[in-house]
């Protein structure tokens, strides 16, 4: 069995992440360290919207992506120099918050030299396990559940994924969003339906299971 990140030694990485509404970048260290990690979130502005607005999101990555990049280094209290890479996020996402992570990532790794590395974002979702479990070996099944994905994959190895299964129609994200708005819980759905149910009561209606096949 295989694990990850074996023979890794001193390799700073600046990952930029603008797939939706949050303007993110973090330096990790040799795969696990994670020497800064700053988050710049929308969740108040799209608020008054009941989801997110493509084009405002766009806008404001490109208002903040520069602050929050400055942020990382200052964190990690590193210069530019100091790291090897540049890994930032491709897909999948809305088109234009990519678009600015994409443009200034390029933009950034030209300047300074340094190879630029293109990933998938729900590729990231999985490997964030790595950052805290080093026990993790393959093949493994993993579970995405996120703002706009619900699969289950299974991984042979580093890099090679199978799908074992994946909603049909919305993810788990997009459902919350969807009944906390018509239920005019408000944004985002998840965290205002979960405190709507907790005074609830438990069993008053009878829920039939899934389609499973």
């Amino acid at each position: 069995m295989n694990k990850v990140g074996e023979q890794v030694n001193n390799i700073n990485i600046l990952g930029i992440e603008t797939s939706c509404d949050e303007t993110a970048a973090a330096i990790v260290e040799n795969g696990r360290n994670i020497l800064a990690n700053i988050v710049n979130s929308q969740i108040a502005i799209h608020q008054e919207f009941g989801g997110v607005v493509p084009e405002i999101a766009s806008r404001k990555h490109i208002e903040n992506i520069t602050l929050v990049v400055d942020a990382a280094f200052k964190q990690a209290d590193m210069g530019y120099d100091d790291i090897d890479a540049v890994a930032i996020t491709n897909a999948p996402g809305l088109v234009g918050a990519l678009l600015v992570g994409l443009s200034f990532a390029k933009g950034f790794a030209y300047a300074l030299e340094k190879p630029l590395i293109a990933v998938n974002h729900l590729h990231g979702h999985i490997y964030a396990n790595f950052l805290v479990h080093d026990d993790i070996e393959f093949p493994a099944v993993c579970l995405i559940v996120s703002g706009g994905h619900t699969s289950i994959l299974y991984m042979t190895e580093p890099g090679e994924y199978e799908m074992l299964g994946s909603t049909i129609d919305d993810a788990a994200g997009e459902a919350f969003d969807k009944v906390a708005r018509f239920l005019g819980l408000g944004y985002p759905g998840g965290p205002a339906m979960q405190k709507a149910a907790a005074a609830g009561e438990a069993g008053k209606y009878p829920l039939p299971r899934v389609f499973l096949n």
